[in-house]
């Protein structure tokens, strides 16, 4: 099983820049929703970009957009454009695989979005795209299994060149449970983060530590 990989679900800087600096993230995600839920356009994705660049992201994943397959396909050269860090997010509509498929097969990072289905999983595998994103609370919400599901795309794709990256994950027992059905890959919310990482008994035993008599000079 390879090593999981965190990734913070953001265009908040203040929230996504400690995860980053601290090395407790492997990159960032964002979408055109998480763009203006934090008060972004993509008019900002060059800016964001260069700015979790620089504070040590090792992946940085934008959505590319557009009315028809020729839109679509040439915003997202234009974010895969941006550095040798950057996902392009393409949705995982009859458009969308055929721009993720011929980019995927020149050797770009693309990540195909909203996928809900093992059947999705199995196409994208079969294109070679690097990974896709199952939205957990989506397919919760539109009535699919939810770890079922998304433990039979991983097994579709496991052994290939695709990974699935488990998305809109709320809380992290849900990510602990994915990971033990052997799902690699997780972003999550700020929040959802930090969840994983602290834990009200860690921080209470940590202060008994501090207020140790031995620590006294």
């Amino acid at each position: 099983m390879p090593a999981p990989r965190l990734y913070v679900d953001s265009a908040d800087v203040d929230a996504v820049s400690p995860l980053l600096s601290g090395s407790l993230v492997h990159g960032v995600t964002t979408n055109p929703t998480i763009l203006e839920r934090a008060g972004r356009t993509v008019a900002d994705i060059p800016e964001l970009y260069a700015r979790w660049a620089g504070e040590g992201a090792r992946e940085i994943f934008f959505q590319a957009w557009g009315d028809d397959e020729a839109a679509l396909e040439r915003r997202a050269r234009e974010i895969l454009a941006l550095g040798g860090l950057g996902v392009v997010k393409v949705p995982a509509t009859r458009v969308g695989f055929g721009v993720a498929a011929r980019l995927a097969r020149e050797g770009a990072p693309v990540l195909l979005t909203a996928v809900f289905t093992p059947a999705q999983a199995l196409a994208a595998a079969s294109c070679g795209i690097r990974y896709i994103a199952a939205y957990m609370g989506r397919t919760r919400d539109a009535g699919y299994d939810l770890k079922g599901g998304v433990s039979r795309m991983h097994r579709l794709c496991e052994g290939g060149a695709t990974e699935v990256m488990a998305a809109s994950l709320r809380s992290a027992e849900e990510i602990v449970a994915l990971a033990e059905a052997g799902v690699p890959v997780f972003t999550a919310s700020p929040s959802v983060v930090w969840e994983l990482i602290e834990n009200t008994a860690s921080v209470e035993a940590a202060a008994a530590f501090e207020a140790s008599p031995s620590l006294r000079p």
